[in-house]
């Protein structure tokens, strides 16, 4: 049985957005806990986090990887290509990435009996045929990152059965910012594409038909689950729990791209004292979902994780418009 000095969490993608914000919620919950973070620094900019250094460590170099993640009881593993333009401009390195390296993390769990978290997206569904979403709906990605999230998913499955206990979330959209060492740490995510460009003095424009739905998830809800997990799964290492948990972490809003657009015009009429312009443009993605309502069942993470979202757009979006004279 590990006692909390002796417990060690491994985070990859610790210098991005979500992995960064998992490593500083680890280190202040469970001082006590050795926490490893890693990132091959693709997009991630973070090298400190606390007292952790992040160590440039590339997932598709197992050698490496496993050297590092040797005496790992959890991984977290974060780091993926995760922008849809950006895995449709460069396969090749999505499938290496988020395919095989996925791959190897799993195959260093399954040698060595560490658990795993790792979120595999909304982007593996396609268009939902049934609300609420749950993890349970059938798999029809319509991109290639879509596509590379299910091949993990799948051999997650068939890497932890009878070997090590595994969690993998279905995340809906990710907005929202936090801070590590004195420094804001963001995305270029819907949400947070708008702010920008409302503080930017630009128009704020929305892809047709712009009535497209989707969940939104602040990253600050997304870690509190990803820590919560480890918790959890050293719980099941300890009764000799393997196989697969799903969960879905969204939260209970899911306004279509226009009515986000339009709120942040008027957040920030409120908070600038000037609106921005909203335009519809022509969308230059032609797989894209279109359905007009994006609820998602988030019971399973209410029950079982004790999760709940905390973080709500309207006021994150202020927040978000107020930090700019900060």
């Amino acid at each position: 049985m590990t006692t909390d000095d002796s417990r060690t969490v491994a985070v990859t993608g610790a210098a991005g957005f979500i992995g960064s914000r998992v490593v500083k919620l680890l280190r202040e919950q469970h001082p006590d806990w050795t926490v490893t973070a890693l990132d091959n620094f693709y997009l991630g900019e973070v090298r400190e986090i606390e007292d952790v250094t992040v160590r440039h460590v590339d997932v598709r170099n197992r050698p490496e990887l496993e050297e590092t993640l040797s005496g790992a009881d959890v991984v977290c593993h974060l780091a993926a290509v995760s922008g849809v333009d950006d895995c449709e401009e460069n396969p090749d390195r999505a499938y290496d990435v988020n395919v095989t390296g996925t791959n190897n993390v799993a195959w260093f769990c399954r040698k060595t009996g560490a658990a795993l978290v790792f979120p595999f997206s909304m982007a593996v569904l396609g268009d939902p045929e049934s609300f609420p979403i749950s993890a349970a709906d059938g798999r029809d990605p319509m991109n290639w990152y879509g596509r590379t999230k299910v091949l993990s998913e799948h051999a997650i499955e068939d890497f932890a059965a009878g070997a090590f206990p595994a969690h993998l979330y279905l995340k809906s959209n990710l907005y929202g910012e936090h801070e590590i060492g004195g420094r804001r740490v963001s995305k270029g995510t819907v949400i947070n594409f708008f702010v920008s460009r409302a503080l930017a003095g630009e128009p704020l424009t929305v892809y047709e038909p712009g009535t497209q739905a989707r969940n939104y998830i602040h990253v600050k809800d997304v870690a509190r689950a990803y820590v919560r997990s480890a918790e959890r799964l050293f719980e099941q290492l300890e009764a000799g729990e393997t196989g697969v948990e799903k969960y879905e972490i969204a939260s209970e809003e899911d306004p279509g791209v226009m009515a986000v657009a339009e709120l942040v015009r008027r957040l920030a009429g409120e908070e600038l004292g000037t609106e921005p312009e909203v335009k519809l443009v022509e969308n230059p993605r032609s797989a894209e979902t279109l359905v007009d309502s994006f609820e998602v069942d988030i019971s399973e993470a209410r029950e079982t994780l004790g999760w709940e979202p905390e973080y709500g757009v309207e006021d994150s979006v202020r927040e978000l418009l107020r930090a700019k004279d900060e």
